[in-house]
């Protein structure tokens, strides 16, 4: 319904800029909008929104938004209730790719035989079924991952890729070991009436299509279509948003190449950067205007961005004030580097000008938060870790959630097994018994609830061949999971909380105990079944199902609490799309930032996914910014000597603030007594080093033949100059490429 568009259109244009007045008010056809770091992105998008309601008089149940997280879509949803009120809002289809795949199933999976009332197998679940399957190929999971094997699975789904057509497309061993597993795995899958997150994806492009005219309903029904985050779609989601949005064209994507790091994960940066292939008549906007950051560190990240080739040229500008320079800081080692930001981030506090929660400390692996964790502690320094053990993941929720699930869906052959091995409902049915149940549902290509239906007699088939106890046993598993079935329509769900863990068993496991440990998974159960009251007021017949979806699309990132005053340690992949005033970029080295992997693959396109990498933790600093990295750091189970990373060497001289005295390199090494020297001169560990004259190192060229008491002959490949000294690449014959600094490896010219 259009509201007095004369009075609404000064608010939704109001304080906008130019670019970004284009972005709203180019309301038909497609449109691209490269948005950089900071430029009012999410301001630009629900404006739109809000004005193709307002001004264009379209309803609102015919506009639909595609985020990437479920804080972006809560977020996005916020402002539209400010901007069109909450009924319109209400009407609007905002939300992730998966949660607007679950609608589009639950409604019509059954057009492509499936079933609509399947679960979603999280991480834990999809692990549980490669495993089994791998067990019943007799693949060994130590020489085959369990883990990779899952991620290959997934970078085939993400590319529309079947079992049938992997199988036919399979190059070495390892692919054929992947072409067994992978059809087992969605047999199961299929068994146990589930999907997995990619399934979300594949099968609604399936439905599509398969059913033309399905997709011709969704495409009349969703007359509006904007896509957030666009650089971060991989094939199916390009070919899901594209045939959405087929039927009148009106696309509109949001997204910034530069910002493009999850390449890793399938997502495929040509989807932004080949948009006007497909919509040559594409509206293109820029938003380069930086609302966020000093121009100190625009300047920087603009710089540093710019020796990348894949992307969209444009200028990232600002019109803050130049602000603090960014501090570049040298550590003697990983230890002392934690030392730092802890002392810097108590000493920033003390000002009285930064609290705790306006610092984060960013990080490219998760391994590098140990140290941290360890000096934050010792410090007494308030501070949360985003991405560790998540709230659903953890054991005791994972078991309560396998509950809930099998009265859901019984077929969920994961939970059930998680059930009979970590409640009391399982309690006296052995392994044996187990595995007789698993190897009938397999012989009989049924589940295992099929098999304990057989087992209780209420299923035409013949049952398992078990002895008379376990069949008792078995009945009783059955008669309960009946029993719950039966309860779930007819109480609130946080009173079917409670008779479930009652009926199997399971809340007797924390009655009475003086265990820390128990006590806090119990306080954990209370924390669900708090959660699950919010569901008391939907009916019954929906309330279990619809909070079931809705923790299963919980994201990583929506675990951030920003509402308590500690600092935040994040990797740089999670911290997209996040800002702090106040920003510690740690371990900027070679062979962390960029990884070892792409600089060890020699690929020009991964080097400049982890320069992505970087640009995504610089733009994220909005008043402070601190870079460093340390002399030597333990890596792979040794220290080692480190090289700094080649992005700094990208911010212009004049943004950075240097430590104004440093000792050498190599005297802070014969300073330091516990220290092994990487050089073939090294000491005893523990044994004081004797002072030593400086030694003359000689100046190394390319091509030179160097000879090292570790590694053998080799040939000098590149030469960096680095604060006096050299870096130097030497390809040694038999340990292949290294990087070592000139004063340290001691090398002999032959």
């Amino acid at each position: 319904m259009q509201s007095q568009p004369d009075i609404r259109r000064p608010d939704l244009l109001a304080d906008l800029n130019e670019a970004q007045i284009q972005a709203v008010t180019t309301v038909d056809g497609p449109l691209l909008v490269v948005a950089g770091p900071g430029s009012g992105k999410t301001r630009v998008l629900t404006h739109r929104v809000a004005y193709i309601i307002e001004e264009a008089g379209v309803s609102p149940w015919n506009i639909l938004a595609v985020t990437f997280t479920n804080k972006a879509a809560r977020e996005m949803r916020d402002r539209l209730v400010h901007l069109v009120g909450a009924e319109d809002a209400h009407k609007l289809t905002v939300g992730t790719f998966h949660a607007t795949c679950v609608r589009i199933l639950r409604r019509d999976a059954h057009m492509i035989d499936v079933d609509p009332r399947f679960t979603i197998y999280d991480d834990g679940d999809q692990m549980d079924v490669i495993r089994r399957v791998m067990s019943a190929e007799n693949i060994d999971t130590k020489r085959f991952s369990p883990r990779a094997v899952l991620s290959r699975i997934s970078a085939a789904k993400s590319k529309f890729i079947t079992p049938k057509k992997f199988e036919e497309s399979v190059t070495d061993y390892y692919e054929e070991i992947v072409a067994r597993i992978y059809p087992q795995y969605q047999q199961t899958l299929r068994r146990n009436r589930a999907l997995d997150f990619d399934d979300l994806l594949g099968e609604t492009m399936r439905l599509f299509d398969e059913n033309p005219d399905v997709l011709a309903r969704y495409q009349d029904f969703y007359r509006y279509t904007l896509v957030d985050e666009y650089q971060d779609t991989n094939h199916v989601q390009y070919r899901l948003v594209k045939a959405l949005s087929d039927g009148t064209r009106n696309i509109c994507v949001v997204g910034d190449p530069d910002q493009s790091i999850y390449g890793w994960r399938q997502a495929d940066i040509r989807n932004i950067l080949d948009f006007k292939r497909d919509y040559p008549d594409a509206t293109e906007v820029h938003l380069e205007l930086n609302y966020r950051s000093t121009s100190s560190i625009v300047g920087a990240a603009d710089s540093i961005i710019k020796a990348n080739r894949q992307r969209i040229e444009r200028d990232l500008r600002t019109e803050n004030d130049a602000g603090d320079k960014i501090r570049i800081h040298e550590a003697y080692d990983e230890t002392q580097e934690a030392s730092f930001v802890v002392n810097e981030i108590r000493r920033l506090v003390g000002t009285g000008d930064v609290r705790y929660q306006d610092c984060a400390v960013m990080y490219r692996t998760n391994a590098q938060s140990r140290a941290l964790e360890e000096s934050f502690v010792r410090s007494e320094l308030p501070y949360q870790i985003v991405g560790g053990t998540r709230f659903y993941e953890r054991k005791e929720i994972k078991d309560a959630m396998a509950i809930l699930r099998i009265i859901a869906n019984p077929q969920d052959g994961v939970s059930l097994q998680r059930i009979l091995n970590n409640t009391n409902l399982g309690k006296g049915i052995g392994a044996r018994t187990l595995e007789l149940l698993n190897g009938w549902a397999t012989a009989n290509q049924r589940s295992l609830y099929d098999a304990i239906e057989a087992t209780a007699g209420q299923s035409h088939l013949p049952p398992p061949e078990i002895n008379n106890r376990a069949t008792n046993l078995i009945y009783g598993v059955h008669q309960t999971i009946m029993k719950l079935i039966d309860q779930s329509t007819q109480v609130h769900l946080s009173k079917l909380f409670d008779i479930a863990i009652e009926e199997t068993g399971f809340a007797a496991q924390f009655r009475e105990t003086v265990d820390p440990d128990m006590m806090e998974r119990w306080e954990n159960l209370l924390q669900l079944r708090g959660v699950l009251t919010g569901y008391d007021e939907l009916r019954e017949e929906i309330a279990l199902e619809t909070f079931l979806e809705e923790s299963a699309l919980v994201a990583g990132q929506d675990t951030l609490v920003d509402d308590e005053n500690q600092v935040t340690l994040i990797t740089l992949h999670a911290a997209k799309g996040l800002e702090f005033p106040v920003v510690f970029l740690i371990g900027v080295e070679e062979r962390i930032l960029p990884h070892a992997r792409s600089i060890d693959a020699q690929s020009e396109n991964e080097i400049e996914e982890e320069r992505r990498l970087f640009y995504v933790g610089v733009t994220r600093a909005m008043q402070k910014l601190y870079i460093t990295y340390a002399f030597r750091r333990a890596m792979y189970g040794q220290s080692d000597v480190t090289v700094r990373s080649r992005f700094i060497e990208s911010i212009p001289p004049d943004l950075l603030e240097l430590p104004t005295q440093k000792p050498s390199r190599a005297s802070r090494t014969a300073s330091r007594a516990p220290m092994e020297d990487p050089g073939p001169r090294s000491f005893g560990r523990g044994t004081p080093q004797p002072e030593a004259p400086p030694v003359e190192v000689p100046k190394l060229n390319p091509g030179q033949r160097v000879f090292h008491n570790r590694f053998g002959d080799g040939t000098v490949t590149e030469v960096r100059d680095r604060h006096g000294d050299q870096e130097v690449t030497v390809e040694f014959k038999r340990h292949g490429q290294k990087r070592l600094v000139a004063s340290l490896a001691n090398l002999t010219v032959d």
